[in-house]
């Protein structure tokens, strides 16, 4: 993990297409900007987290109604 030190204002670069300013720091709070691509989806990462789960559950969920459709066919 790359750790920096950054000041209201100043600002880091990923690649040519992405950047991230520190807006404000307060308490224990920091406020960041972030410009990137409208292709490029940023979010919070508990936000990020919950939107894995839910991809990970809609895959398994058409599995587990296919499986059960085969059962009742069956018999």
């Amino acid at each position: 993990m790359l750790v920096l030190t950054r000041k209201s204002g100043e600002g880091i670069r990923i690649g040519d297409d992405i950047k991230i300013v520190v807006i404000e720091v307060k308490e224990n709070h920091v406020k960041l900007g972030i410009e990137a691509p409208h292709s490029l989806s940023v979010h919070r990462e508990e936000i990020y987290l919950k939107i894995q789960e839910e991809n990970i559950r809609a895959a398994v969920l058409p599995a587990e109604i296919s499986d059960t459709l085969k059962r009742l066919k069956n018999k």
